[in-house]
């Protein structure tokens, strides 16, 4: 189980894009995600006809690397660390650290 899923909301806490924050819109690799409005960058693209494509500069999000991020608490409004915990019924579920709320529960 992974601490930060497709989904989650997070906030950036190191690098250009700090204190940005953003929902995760895809697990690139084991550590890199993508943050949707986190890390645009801007390609220079050609154009491609056989795809239908206009050439020009392109803006797109790249991949941020998993210890950049942290997941955003909406109870306490900030930045917080996740834990793994096992439920009664033999369930693994996350859990905020700071208040031992359990995500998405």
């Amino acid at each position: 189980m992974r601490k930060i899923k497709k989904g989650d909301n997070v906030v950036v806490i190191a690098g250009r894009d700090k204190g940005k924050r953003g929902d995760v819109t895809a697990i690139v690799n084991a550590e890199r995600v993508l943050v949707a409005g986190v890390n645009q960058v801007k390609r220079h693209t050609r154009p491609n006809p056989m795809q239908n494509q206009p050439g020009g500069i392109v803006t797109k999000e790249m991949p941020i690397h998993v210890s950049n991020v942290a997941i955003w608490n909406p109870i306490t409004k900030k930045a917080d660390r996740i834990g793994f915990r096992t439920l009664q019924d033999g369930r693994k579920v996350r859990f905020f650290k700071s208040n031992g709320e359990v995500i998405g529960a």
